[in-house]
Protein backbone atom coordinates (compact mmCIF):
# COMPACT_ATOMS: atom_id res chain seq x y z
CA UNK A 1 0.00 0.00 0.00
CA UNK A 2 2.69 2.56 -0.98
CA UNK A 3 1.63 6.17 -0.72
CA UNK A 4 3.18 9.47 0.21
CA UNK A 5 0.17 10.33 2.34
CA UNK A 6 0.93 10.24 6.08
CA UNK A 7 -1.18 7.66 7.91
CA UNK A 8 -1.43 8.37 11.63
CA UNK A 9 -2.80 6.14 14.40
CA UNK A 10 -3.32 7.58 17.89
CA UNK A 11 -3.20 5.05 20.73
CA UNK A 12 -4.22 5.14 24.39
CA UNK A 13 -5.40 2.39 26.72
CA UNK A 14 -9.10 1.90 25.99
CA UNK A 15 -9.67 4.13 22.93
CA UNK A 16 -12.61 5.98 24.49
CA UNK A 17 -11.02 9.18 25.89
CA UNK A 18 -7.58 10.40 24.87
CA UNK A 19 -6.99 8.74 21.51
CA UNK A 20 -10.38 9.62 19.99
CA UNK A 21 -9.86 13.22 21.14
CA UNK A 22 -6.37 13.19 19.61
CA UNK A 23 -7.79 11.77 16.37
CA UNK A 24 -10.44 14.51 16.28
CA UNK A 25 -7.97 17.31 17.09
CA UNK A 26 -5.53 16.04 14.47
CA UNK A 27 -8.24 15.79 11.80
CA UNK A 28 -9.19 19.40 12.54
CA UNK A 29 -5.60 20.69 12.42
CA UNK A 30 -4.76 18.70 9.26
CA UNK A 31 -7.86 20.06 7.52
CA UNK A 32 -6.97 23.63 8.54
CA UNK A 33 -3.46 23.14 7.14
CA UNK A 34 -4.64 21.42 3.95
CA UNK A 35 -2.68 18.26 4.82
CA UNK A 36 -3.98 15.09 3.16
CA UNK A 37 -3.76 12.34 5.79
CA UNK A 38 -5.40 9.15 6.94
CA UNK A 39 -6.19 9.16 10.66
CA UNK A 40 -7.54 6.60 13.13
CA UNK A 41 -7.29 5.72 16.79
CA UNK A 42 -7.09 2.53 18.81
CA UNK A 43 -6.38 1.22 22.29
CA UNK A 44 -3.84 -1.24 23.56
CA UNK A 45 -6.66 -2.93 25.49
CA UNK A 46 -9.88 -4.39 24.13
CA UNK A 47 -12.24 -3.66 27.07
CA UNK A 48 -14.25 -1.05 25.17
CA UNK A 49 -14.04 -2.49 21.63
CA UNK A 50 -17.08 -1.45 19.61
CA UNK A 51 -18.14 1.24 22.09
CA UNK A 52 -18.43 4.96 21.29
CA UNK A 53 -16.13 7.44 23.04
CA UNK A 54 -16.84 8.35 26.66
CA UNK A 55 -19.76 10.80 26.90
CA UNK A 56 -17.44 13.40 28.46
CA UNK A 57 -14.99 13.10 25.55
CA UNK A 58 -17.90 13.51 23.15
CA UNK A 59 -19.04 16.62 25.03
CA UNK A 60 -15.60 18.25 24.87
CA UNK A 61 -15.25 17.47 21.17
CA UNK A 62 -18.77 18.77 20.50
CA UNK A 63 -17.90 21.95 22.41
CA UNK A 64 -15.04 22.40 19.96
CA UNK A 65 -17.25 21.84 16.92
CA UNK A 66 -16.44 18.17 16.30
CA UNK A 67 -18.81 15.20 16.42
CA UNK A 68 -17.02 12.01 17.51
CA UNK A 69 -20.19 10.07 18.38
CA UNK A 70 -19.67 7.82 15.35
CA UNK A 71 -16.18 6.73 16.40
CA UNK A 72 -15.92 3.19 17.75
CA UNK A 73 -13.20 1.82 19.99
CA UNK A 74 -10.94 -0.91 18.69
CA UNK A 75 -7.75 -2.61 19.79
CA UNK A 76 -4.48 -1.98 17.98
CA UNK A 77 -3.25 -4.99 16.03
CA UNK A 78 -0.10 -6.06 14.21
CA UNK A 79 -1.50 -5.01 10.82
CA UNK A 80 -1.57 -1.41 12.08
CA UNK A 81 2.24 -1.33 12.05
CA UNK A 82 2.20 -1.84 8.26
CA UNK A 83 -0.91 0.23 7.53
CA UNK A 84 0.19 3.41 9.35
CA UNK A 85 3.33 5.49 8.82
CA UNK A 86 3.19 6.90 12.37
CA UNK A 87 1.74 5.42 15.55
CA UNK A 88 1.44 8.04 18.24
CA UNK A 89 0.95 7.00 21.87
CA UNK A 90 -0.66 9.23 24.46
CA UNK A 91 1.52 8.03 27.37
CA UNK A 92 4.66 6.07 28.13
CA UNK A 93 2.93 2.88 29.24
CA UNK A 94 1.08 2.55 25.94
CA UNK A 95 4.25 3.49 24.04
CA UNK A 96 6.06 0.62 25.80
CA UNK A 97 3.31 -1.83 24.74
CA UNK A 98 3.58 -0.57 21.15
CA UNK A 99 7.37 -0.92 21.21
CA UNK A 100 7.00 -4.58 22.22
CA UNK A 101 4.45 -5.22 19.44
CA UNK A 102 6.24 -3.30 16.68
CA UNK A 103 7.95 -5.38 14.01
CA UNK A 104 11.44 -4.29 12.94
CA UNK A 105 10.16 -2.39 9.87
CA UNK A 106 6.91 -1.12 11.41
CA UNK A 107 5.52 2.41 11.68
CA UNK A 108 7.48 5.14 13.45
CA UNK A 109 6.52 5.39 17.14
CA UNK A 110 6.35 8.51 19.30
CA UNK A 111 4.52 10.16 22.15
CA UNK A 112 2.12 12.90 21.03
CA UNK A 113 3.67 15.54 23.24
CA UNK A 114 7.18 14.69 21.95
CA UNK A 115 6.20 16.85 18.97
CA UNK A 116 5.67 19.92 21.19
CA UNK A 117 8.82 21.89 22.03
CA UNK A 118 9.67 21.54 25.70
CA UNK A 119 7.25 18.66 26.33
CA UNK A 120 9.27 15.63 25.18
CA UNK A 121 8.46 12.56 27.26
CA UNK A 122 5.28 14.00 28.75
CA UNK A 123 2.05 12.03 28.81
CA UNK A 124 -1.41 13.31 28.02
CA UNK A 125 -3.16 12.79 31.36
CA UNK A 126 -5.89 10.16 31.39
CA UNK A 127 -9.12 11.97 32.38
CA UNK A 128 -11.25 8.80 32.70
CA UNK A 129 -11.39 8.55 36.50
CA UNK A 130 -11.40 12.29 37.18
CA UNK A 131 -13.83 15.17 36.96
CA UNK A 132 -15.26 16.47 33.69
CA UNK A 133 -12.71 19.31 33.72
CA UNK A 134 -9.97 16.76 33.06
CA UNK A 135 -11.36 16.29 29.57
CA UNK A 136 -10.81 20.00 28.86
CA UNK A 137 -7.17 19.60 29.92
CA UNK A 138 -6.87 16.55 27.69
CA UNK A 139 -8.37 18.49 24.77
CA UNK A 140 -5.87 21.31 25.29
CA UNK A 141 -2.97 18.81 25.28
CA UNK A 142 -4.12 16.84 22.24
CA UNK A 143 -4.85 20.04 20.31
CA UNK A 144 -1.37 21.39 21.05
CA UNK A 145 0.16 18.05 20.08
CA UNK A 146 -1.93 17.81 16.92
CA UNK A 147 -0.86 21.28 15.76
CA UNK A 148 2.81 20.43 16.36
CA UNK A 149 2.54 17.06 14.60
CA UNK A 150 0.86 18.63 11.56
CA UNK A 151 3.67 21.19 11.35
CA UNK A 152 6.29 18.44 11.60
CA UNK A 153 4.62 16.41 8.84
CA UNK A 154 4.43 19.44 6.55
CA UNK A 155 8.20 20.08 6.79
Amino acid sequence: MPTDKPRILFVCLGNICRSPLAEAAFRLEAERAGLDVEVDSAGTGAWHAGEPPDRRAQAVARGNGIDISGYRARQVDRADFARFTHIVALDGDNLAVLQRLRPRDGAALSLLLDHVPGRRGEAVADPYYGADAGFETTWADVSTGARALVLALMR
